[in-house]
């Protein structure tokens, strides 16, 4: 049987892969399905996947085989590049999420601050530690 060459098959993947930004985008504004309830409904198959990568060594074994050096090579050049257009896209949400915490942490009224090692200033962190939980968890 005859088959392209790893290099061959590469390029055609990224061309082809590259020109379907648009394809892509219309898939996902097109679909009918409920993604979050659905990956939702899934949450234990999720949790035995990752017991399965855990007891088997198999997340172990790809990030070895990944290895640092790539992902150096595309934290710092892939990563690096398409980080601002993350955070500009992302700052709405930041705002959603950052807001109910910041005006938790303005309604607090903390226990006076004592010198600098007082044991008695773990309850100014334990004050912050319980606002901060029952946001969270209601």
């Amino acid at each position: 049987m005859q088959v392209k060459s790893a290099d061959a098959a590469a390029k055609k993947w990224a061309a082809r892969a590259g020109a379907a930004g648009g394809d892509y985008a219309a898939g996902v504004q097109n679909t009918q399905k409920d993604w979050a309830g659905a990956t939702a409904g899934s949450a234990q198959a999720w949790a035995t996947g990752v017991a399965t990568a855990a007891q088997t060594g198999s997340f172990a074994r790809g990030v070895n085989n990944a290895g640092t050096a790539k992902w150096k090579t595309k934290a710092s050049g892939v990563g690096a590049q398409r980080y601002p257009q993350g955070v500009a896209a992302a700052q709405p949400f930041y705002q959603a999420g950052i807001g109910p915490v910041l005006q938790t942490l303005g309604g607090l009224t903390l226990p006076p601050r004592g010198p600098k090692g007082d044991p008695g200033n773990l309850q100014r962190v334990a004050v912050i530690d319980q606002a901060l939980r029952k946001l969270k968890t209601g």
